[in-house]
């Protein structure tokens, strides 16, 4: 026998135990140059018929892949020859084995004592349903990068999929009550494009995506995104793949600064129906809730990213009452942005939106996960919206910066009744 083979009786004992009856679960992770590989395998119900499920991780790269009974037993027959250290962790309803082949090829072996467990065949076809998913997206996300050329969804990438898989769902929550068309399909009611403006659109994973979605999945008869960075490569980039997804007529890109950034420059028709921002650095989010509002945009969508303004104002010796909480520089700089984003949401609620803050991606995907939706519809300066902003900001003895950008707006209201 070989250094690292396992000897025949034990190969045996695992055939028999995966292709028998009461398998369920078998992980093999073996380690080589400092390196680890990690394989599975699981049965699963498809269509009705129990497969065999193997997932692959190999430094990160996650590849699963669905095989019948014989397809399983040549992968079983790959995890046994593997050579090198190795644990192999084989569980059935009767028990659990353990194998460990250490550095010098010593293989150690344990079992369980006799259970009695019930081995549960879970069914795979339900498949999560997501916006991304809702439509044939694979060209969509092999351009933008966040698929590799097999289709998987990147492991690096996987954050950025959520987030924007989360942000599409607000969106579809959000323009649920757009007038129909009269054939099934919703839009501006008049013909005309229903026109979004992506500030700070980054890299256009977000910006391509929306323009995808409603039109294949919400059925927006007419769509035009804009995307504005102020990088000229990120643009040059971002127009590249609306081109190679031959869509670069309706998803433009400018690259201009946002807070001079005039839209009639892309557009022949100035109307914008959403502006969304998805994580724009400190007051580049308040830029574009300020161009939303001047721009007399329906809906403003917008995922705050780090918020560093009101930092510079608030420290420990802003309040007694909070000095234990202000002295410790994180805490500080949490209590900043929950100050921060109420600010704002306060300001759009003055400015005539009904405006939410909402938690719209998990913690795992990005600790920025706050969302702030608003929509027009609210009576402008109701003298509770203005009370409620006046006693936080007077509070804290601070001048929000988005007050500052939209004063031309707010002071009529404020004065009213400050």
């Amino acid at each position: 026998m070989e250094k690292f083979e396992l000897d025949k009786s034990l190969a045996d004992e695992i055939r028999a135990r995966v292709m028998g009856d009461g398998f369920m679960k078998l992980v093999q992770s073996v380690r080589r140059n400092g390196k680890s590989f990690r394989i599975s395998m699981r049965p699963v119900l498809i269509g009705g018929e129990t497969r065999y499920q193997a997932e692959m991780n190999d430094e990160g790269q996650v590849r699963v892949k669905n095989f019948d009974a014989a397809g399983a037993a040549e992968g079983l027959e790959e995890i046994i020859a593997q050579k090198g250290a190795r644990d192999l962790h084989l569980m059935t309803a009767s028990g659990d084995l353990h194998v460990r082949v250490t550095r010098k090829g010593h293989v150690h072996v344990s079992r369980s004592a006799e259970m009695e467990r019930v081995a549960k065949v879970q069914p795979h076809d339900r498949v999560k349903k997501l916006p991304l998913t809702s439509f044939d997206s694979s060209a969509l996300l092999r351009v933008i990068g966040l698929s590799d050329g097999e289709g998987r969804v990147r492991a690096s990438m996987r954050g950025k999929y959520d987030q924007v898989n989360e942000f599409l769902k607000v969106v579809e929550d959000v323009v649920g009550g757009e007038r129909g068309t009269g054939n099934g399909e919703r839009g501006t009611g008049n013909g005309e494009d229903f026109t979004v403006v992506d500030c700070g659109c980054g890299k256009a994973y977000l910006t391509l995506a929306l323009y995808f979605f409603l039109t294949q999945v919400l059925k927006f008869p007419a769509v035009r995104v804009i995307g504005v960075n102020r990088r000229e490569d990120v643009v040059a980039a971002a127009r590249k793949m609306s081109q190679q997804l031959d869509v670069a007529d309706k998803v433009t890109f400018a690259a201009a600064d946002l807070s001079t950034f005039d839209i009639q420059q892309v557009t022949p028709n100035p109307r914008v129906d959403m502006v969304i921002s998805l994580h724009a650095c400190d007051t580049a989010t308040d830029e574009a809730l300020a161009r939303g509002v001047e721009w007399g945009s329906r809906y403003i969508v917008s995922a705050p990213c780090c918020q560093h303004e009101l930092q510079k104002t608030i420290g420990p010796q802003s309040d007694a009452a909070f000095a234990g909480v202000l002295r410790h520089g994180i805490l500080r700089e949490r209590l900043c942005d929950i100050l921060t984003d109420s600010f704002r949401a306060m300001i759009l609620r003055i400015l005539g939106y009904r405006t939410q803050v909402v938690e719209f991606v998990s913690p795992d995907a990005t600790a920025r996960n706050i969302l702030l939706r608003a929509e027009t519809g609210a009576r402008s300066g109701q003298a509770g919206a203005v009370s409620d902003y006046l006693n936080l900001r007077d509070y804290w003895h601070v001048t929000p910066w988005l007050e500052t950008r939209l004063a031309a707006r707010l002071d009529p209201f404020l004065k009213r009744f400050g």
